[in-house]
């Protein structure tokens, strides 16, 4: 019966959601063009802009992987908080420059701007393929979070392998119908339940299980004093987790560079409306991030209710409290909570991957040029069909999966970011670079050597990649590129027509006149 109550709270919130992200489409014909399904037609406001960001926050990742962590080491999971508050704030400048950028070129994603930039549409082809590879964890992750989830809810009524296919039937569907405007919509439904289930969860599990959080803090610092320092437990000695003072700072220094130009992220960015949407989210989305500590807390809880939880295991600890604890309608209401937190974003990466191949790789297929939409839809299938086979064959903690696609994905930072800002940059330094970070971090981490003493693999790996493009660079001869700076180079729109700062301006102005 229990099983029975959960997942049919479950199901009527999951058909609600898909239903909501259909209603975003009303009005708007056959759902558009590209531009329409991928960047939500560029016309999202500062509202939708921040639910939507905040799903980069709060994705299955802070319900399962954020306590499993906690569970497992401790301390060192808090690099989760410190990178993305960091990030935010070099998002106040990269995002409104990107979004800038990309609205005077007509360009929907980084693949797009990196081809623009370098005048090479074939490098739009070559990056797609490589963020795609690298993004495929992101989405295991997101499949293997809801399916999880969809398991423990369901009492274990439904099997781990069958709750996977459900997570990624449900999201391929609704991607490649409803696109970036309806997962913002949805994200309004996913907000206000992580909100209130995880504003619940920090005053309930303390007070149910320990009496309050003076016997729990009390108990933690007493019986588990290793979690609350880095490099956390099992941390210590040549055989340690390496996770110490070097990895947390390199972590956190890598991430909150890489968050700002991960496809997803860009596709936030250039969903908006103007850039003062950006530059204003970027000022209250850290505020968002304080939720993150209540997994991590419930995480070390967990320990104490739940011991012996090993591996992939641990990123049940959250629902093991909830499940024996709580009744099966908030079992269920909760799991809806979790699985939203994996739909949105995984349908975000669904869209990107699409919106990539549709526009940079397909589009040179002259008989699919015209038609980018529908093949970036038939790639979203594709691609959430691979992750859900990785899904099968390679399973892992959700942390690491995390951090395998952004240690990949920071390769890119020179050549979509530097090469932005810096016209010096040639094509031939920038692929240089690339090809040999690429390198670096993928035999870093497949041989085990991530950390390398002590630093993030892929801090290790960007190090190499800059020292090549910059050697490259300056050793060779320089691009012969005719366009002016105005039409290579990104910069801030503010001042600029379209821009409300642009007005407020002019109102000052006015009336400093007047006076």
């Amino acid at each position: 019966m229990n099983a029975v109550v959960a997942t049919s709270v479950f199901a009527v919130f999951m058909v609600a959601a898909v239903a909501l992200g259909l209603l975003a489409l009303r009005g708007r014909g056959k759902g558009g063009g590209l531009a329409e399904w991928s960047v939500g037609g560029r016309s999202l406001g500062p509202a939708f802009i921040w639910v939507l960001m905040a799903g980069e926050g709060y994705t299955s990742f802070s319900y399962l992987g954020a306590a499993g962590w906690g569970y497992n080491y401790g301390a060192p999971v808090l690099y989760v908080v410190a990178y993305m508050s960091c990030g935010y704030a070099i998002g106040y400048v990269v995002g409104p420059m990107l979004w800038g950028y990309a609205r005077r070129h007509g360009l929907v994603g980084i693949t797009d701007m990196v081809a623009h930039r370098f005048g090479r549409p074939w490098l739009g082809a070559v990056v797609a393929v490589l963020a795609t590879v690298f993004l495929l964890p992101y989405i295991q992750l997101q499949i293997t979070g809801m399916g999880v989830v969809l398991s423990v809810i369901s009492y274990g009524a439904v099997s781990l392998n069958w709750a996977y296919f459900v997570a990624f039937a449900v999201t391929t569907g609704f991607v490649v119908v409803s696109g970036l405007r309806g997962s913002a919509w949805v994200s309004v439904l996913k907000d206000i339940l992580v909100i209130a289930t995880l504003g619940f969860l920090a005053f309930y599990v303390p007070l149910h299980y320990f009496d309050g959080y003076g016997p729990f803090l009390d108990r933690l610092v007493t019986e588990k004093s290793d979690w609350l320092t880095l490099p956390g437990h099992g941390g210590g000695g040549s055989g340690g987790s390496g996770l110490g003072e070097l990895w947390f700072i390199s972590t956190t220094f890598l991430n909150s560079l890489t968050v700002v130009i991960f496809p997803t992220t860009v596709a936030g960015y250039l969903g908006a409306r103007n850039a003062d949407a950006l530059r204003r989210n970027a000022m209250y989305l850290p505020a968002y991030n304080v939720l993150l500590f209540v997994p991590m807390l419930l995480g070390l809880a967990a320990l104490f209710v739940v011991p012996g939880l090993a591996g992939a295991e641990s990123n049940l600890a959250l629902f093991k409290l909830v499940v024996d604890s709580l009744p099966a309608w908030a079992v269920g209401v909760i799991g809806v909570a979790a699985g939203l937190s994996s739909i949105v974003p995984m349908a975000v990466f669904m869209l990107v991957i699409g919106t990539m191949w549709g526009r940079s790789v397909l589009s040179l297929v002259p008989r699919l040029a015209e038609r980018q939409k529908s093949a970036a839809q038939v790639v979203v299938v594709v691609a959430g069909g691979l992750a859900l086979l990785l899904t099968y064959t390679a399973p892992n903690t959700l942390v690491r999966l995390s951090l395998i696609s952004y240690e990949g994905m920071a390769q890119l930072l020179p050549m979509v970011l530097l090469a932005l800002v810096w016209r010096r940059l040639t094509f031939r330094g920038a692929f240089s670079g690339l090809i040999v970070g690429v390198a670096v971090v993928c035999v870093l981490v497949f041989s085990g050597n991530d950390p390398l003493g002590g630093v993030n693999a892929g801090l290790v790996a960007l190090a190499a990649n800059l020292a090549v493009a910059l050697a490259v660079t300056f050793a060779g001869p320089r691009d012969a590129d005719p366009r002016p700076d105005a039409e290579v180079l990104a910069h801030d729109p503010v001042g600029e027509e379209g821009d409300p700062l642009a007005v407020t301006r002019a109102a000052r102005a006015a009336s400093d006149h007047r006076v």
